[in-house]
């Protein structure tokens, strides 16, 4: 079986929400995505995470 690389990780995290990588991994990646800080407190907030979702959605189904 081939290991996922670390971006693979991330992406899959950020379309799924299911943790296939560090979560500090993932939060440097959606700040750098979002293009500003992200507080930890709002990846517990659904109508964020769906903008995260949508981040990372060309990128997973690219992948797919």
């Amino acid at each position: 079986m081939t290991k996922l690389t670390l971006e693979q990780a991330i992406v899959i995290t950020g379309y799924t929400g299911i943790t296939a990588c560090s979560f500090s991994d993932f939060h440097v990646d959606v700040e750098r995505r979002m293009g500003h800080a992200v507080w930890t407190h709002e990846f517990g907030n659904e109508q964020f995470m769906e903008k995260v979702k949508e981040l990372y959605r060309e990128d997973y189904m690219e992948m797919l």
